[in-house]
């Protein structure tokens, strides 16, 4: 594994304009970055013309291109699996926008989630649905040349799809074999689960990775959990792991005040192990 598979991010940095945040990730020695889909960035709900032209601008100015478009759609009114069939509708329609904001980006992924249905619902409903509005959404971004990547949630997150064996079960139903998956690393140690299965299970279609500490959950800064990371980035080295890796960093919302520092605590980390990798 080689330092330029770790890519940028904003996880972290929504309190702070999107011009500052390309300037700092720059500055971290980016020059690739997964933007997640939030406000006052690039949301679903406004992404004016003006609005892109702008995001598109900063990227250029900083030398970033957009390795995949995360959209929020676990805090936010978009939920593709919801037992409401107008909100689902709505969901669905704005990932649409989002397949087409991929595209003039020059992303090559969309980000995905199965969403969540209605407790109150059986599962085989709200799995029902949100393989239909996957397959809805993957169909319209393969028309414009994107292709999409499905992660699983944790179980407070999703009431669908929570392990690597219920992702697989999931994936295999779906249309379309351009499909890839991301492995996060704290929702695979919140199901109990490892790397070697992951590995088992979807091999090189393993495209993309959220590194972050946990107790398990969290998604905390690299130190600020008890999670084996540095297991885990020999386990994906073990595995010849070739796609992308970034920080997904939330924990109680005090990263956001000083994101540059939580992301080169994380850099300091996981640095030496990929040049021991580089060695070997």
């Amino acid at each position: 594994m080689e330092r330029n598979q770790i890519i940028g991010a904003n996880f972290s940095f929504q309190h702070h304009s999107f011009r500052w945040t390309a300037e700092n990730l720059r500055a971290l020695g980016f020059d690739r970055m997964e933007l997640w889909g939030i406000a006052p960035h690039l949301d679903l709900f406004h992404d004016s013309c003006g609005r892109l032209a702008e995001v598109k601008s900063i990227l250029g100015d900083n030398g970033l291109t957009v390795r995949c478009f995360t959209p929020e759609q676990v805090l936010y009114p978009v939920n593709i699996a919801s037992g409401d069939g107008a909100y689902r509708q709505a969901s669905v329609e704005r990932f649409l926008r989002a397949a087409d904001l991929c595209a003039e980006l020059g992303a090559p992924y969309l980000f995905l989630t199965p969403g969540r249905g209605f407790e109150s619902e059986s599962r085989e409903t709200a799995w029902a649905h949100s393989v239909e509005s996957v397959n809805r959404i993957t169909a319209h971004a393969r028309s414009l040349g994107v292709s999409c990547l499905l992660e699983p949630l944790q179980r407070v997150e999703s009431n669908i799809v929570n392990t690597a064996s219920e992702l697989r079960t999931f994936w295999r139903s779906l249309d379309g074999d351009d499909i890839d998956v991301v492995l996060d690393v704290v929702a695979m140690a919140t199901a109990g689960e490892s790397i070697a299965e992951y590995f088992e299970y979807f091999g090189a279609r393993i495209a993309h990775v959220h590194i972050a500490d946990g107790t398990p959950a969290g998604h905390f800064a690299w130190g600020d959990g008890n999670l084996p990371l540095h297991d885990n980035i020999a386990a994906l080295r073990a595995h010849g792991f070739a796609g992308t890796l970034t920080f997904e960093l939330f924990g109680n919302g005090s990263y956001a005040l000083h994101p540059v520092s939580a992301w080169r605590r994380c850099l300091a980390a996981i640095t030496p192990l990929l040049h021991q990798a580089d060695e070997a």
